[in-house]
């Protein structure tokens, strides 16, 4: 599978993941550490929204025509700042409430954003030469780590 086809794909996972943790237990952390990741999840996810142009966003990986490519707000530190807000946003509620399902199941959206990222990269890479050295300057989801 390629181009959109697997973009619906991996979406489809990641909102189904998201279903199947909201639906199988607590929606937020219950102790403060827990929701400060939340809050810090949240805030980063928020951030990187604010800061690229209204034309680059969609719901799946593929890169619009007319896209913008941005390296101000939270993609100054990381490429996939969304990503990362939502597995902060979303670890929290799973740990409130472990289970075998929620956790596999977080594990699951772990392994389909990493997947996601991959297939998003080759396309960016495409639309954006400088695409390249960014990458080589910025970590994926974690500054300094990943």
């Amino acid at each position: 599978m390629r181009g959109s086809l697997l973009s619906y794909v991996l979406v489809t996972i990641q909102f189904g993941a998201l279903a199947v943790i909201a639906l199988t237990g607590p929606w937020f952390g219950h102790t403060p550490a827990l929701l400060a990741i939340q809050a810090v999840g949240v805030a980063v996810g928020l951030w990187a929204i604010a800061s690229i142009p209204a034309r680059n966003l969609r719901i799946t990986p593929d890169v619009p025509i007319g896209a913008l490519f941005v390296r101000r707000g939270p993609y100054h530190y990381i490429r996939h700042p969304m990503y990362s807000g939502l597995l902060m946003a979303s670890l929290p509620a799973v740990l409130a409430g472990p289970s075998p399902l929620r956790i596999v199941t977080w594990v699951v959206l772990l392994v389909d954003i990493i997947v996601k990222i991959h297939h998003e990269e080759r396309l960016l890479l495409a639309a954006f030469p400088e695409y390249g050295a960014y990458r080589s300057q910025t970590k994926r989801l974690i500054p300094l780590v990943y």
